[in-house]
């Protein structure tokens, strides 16, 4: 076996194991004394370490070894964990993560991970416990305004680093008072120093910082691989920076800045009672964390025998190549079908019919094969959502359902960045604060459901919080305000038409962030990314008591069935997915409202689109036609009829794309190969549909 396929081999498994790894430490996480859990957790650790020291991958494997050697001491019963060694325990995993993608990318999987290893280090010894500052230390009760609260992990961290005599910064950095966009230049900044160090702690918030809720200064405690006067000379480069203060921090000047002095002096007074006073005090604060990014999966089974390996690992490309084959092996299938109802001959009729439905079973079991649950894209979230709710300090559940409902490969690949989005909307700008939503009478954890499910030929993933919802009032100024909406048009508006303008292009602006809590940030983005799969998304709220965003996908991208259409010399392919129903119209049906032709459909009056006129085909004209043929098409709540001259009949057609040099064409999604050789380019009815 070649070097790549080992390789190969090795980025699946690990990505396997970093997964059960954050899945368990979440359910640990809510039941912290579960020490089967934690053996569960050993053994990953212990296998990743394995195949990365095998592989040569040191810094792996010493990361998961220090990993190691706090589970052991926690599984033997010798150490309770507490928020210190939740976070600790997660930062190791992020860096883990972070260097299998590097591995992933081509990279060696290096990185500096020394402010992590010395806090595993400071629990295996215990020195963490005698580093525990208080919320305002001395400073505060003395009434200094200059104290810098640090938690416990952070100030752990850097006394180490201090001790290891790294290089530790305090950065105070002010704008300019004509600076416009602050939270630009501020993420300038934080991308040097991430570059060349580890932010521990910046205030304020880096949330709060790129929604430029900030005058004009913020700072961060640092630890740095570049000196002072560097440092200093790259932040100042950067546009509209007025000033930089940095600090050199030792233990003197850390504990005068963050109020720790007097906290240290006590507890090397009296260690021993500081250390058994400090023992219960992480418990009362792990309480919220149980129900903070609920669990999505049970945690996982203690004991249990052997289960034989029932699956292999097959390379993407294969399924690809076997996938392509297939497509070649249906346009002859149904050219077979064509000559053999123009022959009509028994022997070669019954041989066809056979061969179809082999071919029929053969195309179940492909696209079966490219089939992946949706599971391996929720099972990140749980994580993410933890960790969103932990830094904005509020309370959320989060529960899944439906995870393993299957969708393509090619769909899944694309749909995580939407969801993201969608989900942390709902978290950071639907859901209250914990205080907001005692005071509306709702329970302290806000809820978000995120659910897919299959019906027909689609999968259909929601997501739902109990929040606020949408301020439409707010939604609707906006949207005249910017143009969006005419303000004779406002009023006529439902709740659901006002409900969409969040998807429109345009709105993703600071004044939205500011204006309706954030709700329409870059949903013009997912949308985009949505309709480019093929799928829907649609959107309903209850002020008050949250909103639902509901996605629509296909199954798969590669075989579709359609709708095959002739007009004039042309033959074209309409997706079904899109199509409402079929009928034959008469020239007298035709109304005309405002220059737009109408057409009446079961009461409503919808538009009419000549597809002759659209498509620019020279050979046909539906206004020689005295009656004419249309296709109802969907979009969302929208339809409209397109007319064509015949309908040709239903298929199973294969979707090839016009490739590179076509990737502009109006109405047209892609083509497919007819059973007699043709090509029929495939309607993209949603651009037709206003």
């Amino acid at each position: 076996m070649e070097l790549n396929q080992y390789l190969s081999m090795f980025i699946d498994e690990s990505k396997e194991h970093l997964q059960a790894l954050n899945d368990n430490m979440l359910s640990l996480e809510n039941s912290p004394d579960n020490i089967d859990i934690v053996h569960n957790i050993f053994r990953s650790a212990h296998t990743l370490k394995g195949m990365s020291a095998t592989m040569g991958f040191e810094d792996l494997a010493s990361l998961t070894h220090e990993m190691e050697n706090v589970l052991d001491l926690v599984r033997n019963l010798k150490l309770k964990m507490d928020p210190f060694i939740f976070d600790s325990l997660f930062q190791s995993l992020d860096a883990l993560d972070s260097m299998v993608e590097d591995i992933v990318q081509g990279g060696t999987g290096k990185a500096d991970v020394t402010a992590i290893v010395t806090a595993l280090k400071s629990i295996v010894s215990g020195d963490y416990l005698k580093s525990a500052p208080t919320a305002g230390g001395a400073g505060a009760e003395s009434g200094e305004e200059s104290v810098i609260a640090l938690d416990q992990f952070q100030l752990s961290v850097l006394q180490q680093s201090i001790d290891a005599n790294m290089q530790v910064f305090y950065v105070e950095v002010t704008v300019r008072e004509d600076c416009v966009l602050k939270a630009a230049r501020a993420y300038m900044v934080f991308e040097i120093l991430e570059r060349s160090g580890e932010v521990i702690k910046a205030t304020p918030s880096v949330q709060e910082i790129e929604q430029e809720k900030f005058d004009r200064t913020f700072s961060v405690y640092y630890i740095a691989n570049v000196g002072k006067a560097d440092l200093e000379k790259e932040i100042s480069n950067v546009s509209e920076i007025e000033h930089v203060q940095i600090i050199v921090l030792d233990r003197e000047t850390l504990d005068e800045m963050t109020g720790s002095g007097a906290a240290q002096a006590e507890v090397r007074a009296g260690e021993a009672q500081a250390a058994a006073a400090a023992a219960p005090a992480p418990a009362a604060k792990a309480a919220p964390a149980k129900e903070t990014g609920g669990a999505a999966k049970p945690a996982a089974a203690a004991g249990g025998g052997p289960v034989g390996t029932r699956t292999i690992r097959v390379d993407i490309e294969r399924l690809d190549s076997l996938m392509n084959l297939f497509s070649e092996l249906l346009i002859d299938r149904v050219r077979l079908e064509q000559l053999a109802s123009e022959i009509k001959r028994n022997e070669l009729t019954e041989t066809v019919e056979h061969m179809a439905r082999v071919s029929s079973d053969l195309q179940n079991i492909v696209l079966k094969l490219r089939m992946v649950p949706v599971d391996t894209v929720f099972n990140r979230f749980p994580r993410m959502i933890r960790d969103i709710a932990k830094s904005l300090d509020k309370k959320v559940d989060l529960v899944i359902t439906g995870a393993e409902t299957e969708l393509d490969r090619t769909v899944i690949d694309e749909i995580g960045d939407p969801l993201v989005h969608l989900l942390r909307n709902a978290v950071d700008h639907g859901l209250e604060t914990v205080t907001q939503r005692v005071a509306k009478g709702k329970s302290e954890s806000g809820t978000v459901h995120l659910r897919a499910y299959h019906s027909g030929n689609n999968v259909f993933i929601e997501i739902e919080d109990n929040g606020n919802g949408i301020n439409r009032e707010k939604v609707l100024a906006t949207a005249v305000k910017k143009g969006i909406v005419a303000p004779e048009m406002a009023d006529k508006m439902s709740n659901s038409d006002i409900d969409q303008l969040l998807f429109a292009s345009g709105f993703s602006t600071a004044d939205v962030i500011s204006d309706i809590s954030g709700r329409g940030v870059g949903l013009d983005v997912v949308k985009t990314k949505i309709h480019s799969l093929g799928g829907h998304i649609h959107v309903e709220s209850n002020p008050g008591s949250g909103s639902i965003f509901s996605i629509k996908l296909p199954l798969t991208l590669s075989i579709i069935s359609a709708m095959l259409v002739k007009i004039g010399s042309e033959k074209y392919a309409i997706p079904l997915s899109s199509i409402v129903e079929t009928a034959l119209i008469q020239q007298a049906q035709i109304r005309s409202v405002q220059g737009n032709r109408m057409v009446d459909f079961r009461g409503s009056m919808i538009p009419l689109v000549s597809l002759s006129s659209v498509l620019d085909i020279p050979d046909y004209s539906e206004a020689d036609e005295t009656e004419t043929e249309v296709v109802v098409v969907r979009k969302g709540e929208k339809m409209a009829a397109l007319m064509v001259e015949e309908f040709i009949g239903q298929q199973e057609i294969v979707l090839k794309t016009l490739g590179k040099y076509f990737t502009k064409l109006f109405a047209i999604s892609g083509a497919t190969i007819l059973g007699d050789g043709q090509v029929a380019l495939i309607l993209d009815t949603n651009e037709l549909i206003k």
